[in-house]
């Protein structure tokens, strides 16, 4: 099975089984799975919303969650099918999350996912501790591993170097 690195700001949609792994610390990974299909896609975005300035793109959740329906939609699934599961927004930066932004990137997550209709299965999210994820995108299975902030600091470096 092929593997991939899903860096912030990136989708990864395919109907060929992959093994995608990231590491979200404030930022959210949104999986979709279809299981009438048996293939999921996902997503990591940094800020919840785009404010209209620059260039619309995937680091933010107001334009991720959309496109990431539209890639499983284009390759065939049905929305009524579409089930999510939601990852990240710790509060791993600043003393006391004063900017809030794993907050606001859940709750971003939640509402939109609510208002295309796509139930939330599952969810594991907030804290102060980064996350790793695993997702199996043939089986929607998602492994989950809590990283500690200087770890989490460490994994993000090794990754940038790669």
């Amino acid at each position: 099975m092929d593997s991939y690195y899903l860096y912030p700001g990136s989708v990864f949609a395919s109907k060929k089984p992959h093994i995608v792994d990231t590491i979200l610390g404030s930022c959210i990974a949104v999986a979709l799975v279809d299981p009438v299909l048996k293939f999921g896609s996902i997503n990591h975005f940094m800020l919840p919303r785009w404010n209209g300035e620059g260039i619309p793109s995937n680091k933010y959740g107001n334009i991720a969650i959309p496109y990431l329906i539209a890639k499983m939609l284009a390759l065939g699934s049905c929305k009524t099918d579409l089930r999510a599961k939601v990852f990240g927004g710790s509060e791993t930066g600043m003393p006391n999350g004063i900017f809030h932004i794993g907050e606001r990137n859940i709750e971003l997550a939640m509402e939109l996912l609510k208002k295309e209709q796509i139930p939330v299965i599952s969810h594991n999210v907030g804290g102060t501790n980064g996350r790793k994820i695993v997702f199996y995108s043939a089986t929607g299975e998602v492994m989950v591993k809590s990283i500690k902030h200087t770890e989490l600091l460490e994994q993000k470096i090794n990754n940038n170097k790669v």
